[in-house]
């Protein structure tokens, strides 16, 4: 019989308690599900409504820049392309210069769509950085920003 790993209720509590990454899941779990609820009336989740954000650029982007914009992977971005593909907001086509990449285009429904949910997110944006205000949102954007920036895995 194997004796059972030494770990103490105290070691529990610490990680609890200073744990980065339980911290930031947390909040971002909370703001996503804030978001997820304002976004409703209008037929979007939060990583919908920044995914087809994403997409609104002079050139169509391909999947691996969109993916690096929204720290998704590649397989994960496409799975979630697929039900907006579905519903018209975005075309998938064969990049013109490399075959083997695709690149994203966001249609006029998708635009007509995002222009309905921007003023949702504008106004539950202003919501939550007003109840931060002690907290510096513009800081926090950095701090946040330094952390996706720094800490990203090798490649």
């Amino acid at each position: 019989m194997s004796k059972r790993p030494d770990l103490s209720r105290e070691m529990t509590l610490h990680v609890r308690d200073t744990c980065l990454c339980l911290h930031a899941q947390r909040a971002a779990r909370a703001l996503a599900r804030r978001f997820d609820i304002a976004l409703q009336p209008v037929g979007l989740t939060n990583g919908q409504f920044s995914l087809l954000m994403s997409l609104n650029r002079p050139e169509p982007p391909t999947i691996g820049s969109v993916a690096g914009l929204l720290a998704m992977d590649r397989t994960t971005l496409t799975a979630n392309l697929k039900p907006l593909e579905r519903r018209g907001l975005l075309k998938i086509a064969v990049d013109e210069e490399d075959g083997r990449s695709r690149r994203l285009a966001i249609t006029g429904a998708g635009r007509a769509l995002l222009a309905r949910a921007f003023p949702i997110w504008q106004e539950t944006h202003a919501e939550i950085e007003k109840g931060l205000a002690a907290l510096e949102p513009d800081r926090l954007r950095a701090g946040l920003a330094a952390l996706s920036r720094d800490l990203r895995p090798a490649d």
